[in-house]
């Protein structure tokens, strides 16, 4: 079993700041990438950012430059540094991460989310 724990979640006032961070546990040999999804009322679930075990990132187009993902493989942790939020931001967070299950296969975990709210 693995689960996904988030924390950081709140209210903000546009152009605030918030982080947000996920750790996973569990029976966890190695993580192949983690990262951030939202989903806000009446959308579909997007990705925000994600990061691999190497280091290497990609974000939406939304976000760049003012969100930063970031990871420590060790402690099994993913980080999201969000800056100059604004009120398009407010959505719930989900954290995620893609874990091997054996040769060629992955599967997908899903924290149960928090919600960030950008008053504006």
């Amino acid at each position: 079993q693995v689960q996904l724990v988030e924390s950081g979640g709140g209210l903000v006032q546009a152009g605030g700041s918030l982080r947000l961070s996920c750790a996973a546990s569990g029976s966890i040999f190695s993580i192949n990438a983690m990262g951030w999804y939202r989903q806000a009322p009446g959308k579909q679930r997007e990705l925000v950012a994600v990061i691999t075990s190497g280091g290497s990132t990609d974000y939406a187009d939304s976000v760049k430059g003012r969100f930063t993902v970031s990871r420590a493989n060790a402690k099994n942790t993913v980080d999201l540094q969000m800056n100059s939020l604004n009120a398009e931001d407010t959505a719930v967070y989900y954290c995620y991460a893609k874990i091997p299950q054996g040769p060629g296969i992955s599967y997908a975990y899903w924290g149960q989310g928090t919600q960030v709210t950008v008053s504006s």
